[in-house]
């Protein structure tokens, strides 16, 4: 039996779905009681618990073989790597607390760097909270998810530009959330460790030109790339919606990725997706 977080999300769900297909035993992990039926209905066991919710969590993971953990966002915070840091030594407590064998933690490319990564500390943070519980941990660092893109589709859509903080000719890892669920899974089934690392990137390592162009393809017409100032992304995301404490750390990660400071810890192995971006950007906007 393996259980699984955050199947509300993408990376969650895909990790579930993949699972089932190999006709693995799954517990997934809802909050919300009134999303347990369609789970059911697919063959997995459903918990009822919040993430920051240490007794239930420890409840929702105790018998299991291996478990999928993630920390989300926690979008109202004033101080989200705070918060963050919180929730995870939260999970790394009930992990611990429910005799986990194995988790296989989603962590981000730069994690290993202790800050200058904007959002990215919070993995960090978590990584070190599992690894000093003893909780053998598979870090998945996963590169930037393609599905990000989804961001920016209704400007795509209605005025024909990708906008992008991420420079014209950076080649970018990138992956798709299934390959991040297929990986995954293929890591719970394989087992505990000790304490690793995996790096995931996808097929192949594209600058957002390419994004452009694959919206271009899949729209029939032309799609250009803009490139406004990284000193412009914290007010361009508060003005977008983003909250302002939100809006400062991934104007930070940008700056990150455009320094090389976020991008994969040397001497750790790194895995390939399969999915295409053009296909994740194609399926973004159909």
């Amino acid at each position: 039996m393996y259980a699984v977080a955050g199947v509300s999300g993408k990376t969650g769900a895909a990790v579930a779905a993949a699972l089932l297909a190999r006709g693995e035993a799954v517990r997934v992990i809802v909050r919300d009681a009134g999303k347990a039926e369609a789970w059911r209905a697919k063959g997995a066991e459903v918990a009822v618990a919040d993430l920051a919710d240490e007794a239930a969590l420890t409840a929702a993971l105790r018998g299991t073989a291996g478990v999928y953990l993630l920390v989300p966002p926690v979008w109202g915070a004033s101080d989200p790597i705070g918060a963050g840091t919180a929730l995870g030594r939260t999970l790394a407590r009930a992990a611990k607390a429910a005799q986990v064998p194995h988790v296989v933690l989603l962590s981000s490319v730069g994690a290993h760097q202790p800050s200058g990564t904007g959002p990215i500390v919070i993995v960090h943070r978590a990584e070190v909270a599992l690894r000093e519980a003893g909780v053998p941990t598979t870090a998945l660092r996963a590169s930037y998810f393609a599905e990000n893109w989804g961001s920016v589709v209704p400007v795509i859509k209605s005025d024909g530009v990708v906008p992008s903080f991420i420079a014209a000719d950076q080649a970018l890892p990138q992956v798709a959330t299934a390959d991040i669920g297929a990986l995954a899974a293929a890591l719970l089934v394989d087992g505990p460790h000790g304490q690793r690392v995996v790096e995931l990137a996808g097929p192949a390592d594209l600058p957002p030109t390419e994004v452009a162009a694959a919206a271009s393809r899949a729209l029939g017409r032309p799609v250009q790339l803009v490139t406004p100032p990284l000193e412009a992304a914290e007010g361009a995301l508060i003005g977008a919606g983003v909250p302002a404490p939100w809006a400062a750390l991934y104007a930070e990660m940008y700056r990150g990725i455009a320094s090389g400071r976020v991008a994969a810890e040397p001497g750790q192995p790194t895995r390939r997706g399969t999915t295409p971006l053009a296909d994740t950007i194609a399926a973004l906007l159909s």
